[in-house]
């Protein structure tokens, strides 16, 4: 059974283990750094960057308070249109996501969905992984 919007029911699976499919690094920056790295590049690549999502910013607003989390929201429709094509449920996971946040010890993470992971979930054909592998290269540039 799942949970619903609009109330829970009885899960009967295992949990999902936290993390699970989740790729993380560490950088060698702070957060706005390694953000202004990361679009800095992805520019550089010709990448889309579609939105950076400032949930620590966005949490500021309301009176609360987080350690610096953002999103960034990138991608190529030349890229990800014939994964999505494809594996239409893709789409959910599309654009690719790089979380850049600050951990409670400090240090800045990026953290983003692994390829195994997204191939497994959605069935994608390993002929078109070359699509999204690149952000695993990405991340680990940001961080440097």
């Amino acid at each position: 059974m799942a949970v619903g919007l609009l109330g829970a029911s009885a899960v009967t699976e295992d949990p999902v283990e936290k993390g699970e499919g989740i790729a993380t690094i560490a950088s060698r920056h702070s957060v706005d750094e390694t953000v202004e790295k990361l679009k800095g590049i992805l520019q550089a690549k010709g990448v889309m960057v579609f939105a950076v999502v400032d949930h620590s910013g966005e949490a500021a607003k309301v009176g609360l308070t987080m350690p610096p989390t953002k999103l960034v929201i990138f991608g190529s429709p030349k890229a990800g249109t014939p994964l999505m094509l494809a594996s239409p449920s893709v789409a959910i996971d599309l654009p690719l996501k790089i979380l850049v946040a600050q951990d409670t010890r400090g240090e800045v993470l990026l953290s983003y969905n692994g390829l195994e992971y997204l191939t497994d979930r959605h069935g994608l054909p390993h002929d078109l992984l070359p699509n999204i592998a690149v952000v695993g290269a990405l991340a680990e540039k940001a961080a440097e």
